[in-house]
């Protein structure tokens, strides 16, 4: 049965709610995009690019991380127009395809990043920037249909559960690359002991390149559900008039923020601790690679657990939102990645918090060293925390932001969480290049994780 909508004067939410199946439908988006965060930016590609296709682990993490700064950049700056203007224009579906098409395109393009072949980095990096801006412009568009999708009591569940279930299409992906797609160069055998399926060679790491493909053709199977059943805002007026009138209240939104004191400083909390999570998940893969010597089926394992912690917190994060509110929520994740992260950088393969163990024996089982067990606990509480974080964030804005102007505000969000994105990726990459150190890099992160807990607590619902 639909529930009426609020009535608030000059809101565009729809006067009845949609029906399940368009709510669902919507969820699927993340299911459709999340194996590109898991596959390519996390825990096969991105490591995988370092060990194998630049010179060195540390001169690929500083490469890596440059070339998701310029990607940030982009979508800093171009977010809150888009926003605006999908506010005037009052369609969202269309922004998701075109940006759709840019997350298949790059990622399909990442099939050429041969092993051991310098001449393919540029070109490599450059479809990484364009499916990294294609993902996260689709996202903001969005995450713009939630308010007319549930009531606002129903919010926090509704995005808890989109994480919940990227997690889990995250985890398939991972099972299926790990299982049946990617092999072991020493054995030729899969996690599950098979050879590769459709002949993909283990020595060209041809399972690790294949994410990329598979990760554009993941996208447009789960994404077409939403664009079959969910709703999408009628539209009110051409492109080129939308543009102006998206421009305009943009500028007087800006104008206004200042006075907004409570949104003014959660976007600004965004935009730290945002970028220390995004650096976060897009160098774990890398620093586990160089600290520890993981390839493709240790580090896509620790993910599949960390995708399943992730998928539990996201799900008891959305039930914590509607009843706790998504401020403490923020409050707790932050905390948790915080405290994680420091017991991290206190990690190394013959050592737990400056207590000596044994290293892990070569050729042993899999984590078979007490640090690497250590390290998978540690990252299973990141991935608990990061997916209630992220879920509760877009949560509080929703409840923060004026109704009418809420692709403009997520387009702000974007800005937030992107603006100063490039930093940290910038930093970590300079860092790491300057000292040849992974572990200098990462610990710049504990300072953005700090900030933002500080910025969250002086926010008032």
């Amino acid at each position: 049965m639909a529930v009426i909508a609020s009535e608030a004067v000059g809101a565009e939410i729809p006067r009845a709610y949609p029906r399940r199946a368009a709510v669902v439908s919507w969820i699927f988006f993340d299911w459709a995009a999340q194996p590109y965060f898991t596959l390519i930016t996390t825990f096969v590609f991105a490591p995988y690019f370092a060990n194998f296709v630049a010179p060195d682990p540390a001169r690929g993490q500083a490469l890596w991380g440059f070339a998701t700064a310029a990607a940030g950049l982009m979508i800093a700056l171009l977010s809150p127009v888009l926003g605006a203007i999908a506010d005037a224009s009052g369609r969202r579906k269309p922004w998701i395809a075109g940006f759709g098409s840019l997350l298949v395109i790059g990622s399909c393009l990442m099939w050429f990043g041969k092993p051991g072949d310098p001449s393919v980095i540029p070109a490599l990096l450059l479809a990484y920037a364009i499916a990294s801006i294609g993902v996260e412009f689709a996202t903001v568009f969005n995450n713009a249909m939630m308010p007319t999708l549930v009531p606002p009591d129903r919010i926090g569940r509704l995005s808890g559960t989109g994480w919940a279930t990227g997690y889990i299409g995250g985890i398939l992906s991972l099972i299926l690359v790990l299982g049946f797609l990617a092999a072991s160069p020493e054995t030729g055998r899969t996690l599950f002991g098979l050879a590769p399926l459709f002949g993909l060679d283990p020595v060209t790491h041809q399972g690790d390149r294949i994410t990329g493909p598979l990760t554009g053709i993941w996208f447009i199977v789960f994404v077409t559900p939403m664009f079959l059943f969910t709703p999408d805002y009628p539209a009110k007026r051409p492109i080129r008039e939308a543009l102006r009138e998206g421009l305009r209240g943009l500028k007087r939104t800006l104008g206004e923020l200042p006075k907004q004191k409570s949104v003014a400083t959660f976007l600004l909390a965004n935009m730290i601790y945002t970028d220390g999570l995004v650096s976060l998940f897009a160098f774990g893969g890398i620093y586990a690679a160089g600290t520890f010597g993981w390839h493709t089926i240790q580090i896509g394992t620790f993910g599949i657990l960390l995708a399943i912690a992730g998928t539990f917190g996201a799900w008891l994060g959305g039930k914590l939102d509607d009843r706790l509110g998504p401020k403490r929520v923020i409050a707790g994740s932050l905390t948790i990645l915080l405290l994680a992260l420091a017991a991290i950088l206190l990690v190394d393969k013959d050592s737990i918090l400056f207590v000596k163990v044994a290293p892990p024996a070569p050729g042993g089982a899999l984590f078979s060293g007490a640090a690497e067990r250590a390290y998978l606990v540690l990252g299973c509480l990141i991935g608990a925390a990061g997916g209630p974080l992220q879920a509760a964030s877009r949560s509080l804005l929703i409840r923060l932001a004026p109704k009418d102007r809420i692709a403009q505000y997520f387009g702000l969000f974007a800005l937030t969480g992107k603006v100063t994105s490039f930093i940290g990726p910038l930093l970590i990459g300079a860092i790491t290049a300057v000292t040849a150190s992974q572990k200098a890099g990462m610990a710049l992160l504990v300072v953005f994780f700090v900030a933002g807990l500080a910025l969250v607590a002086r926010v008032r619902e």
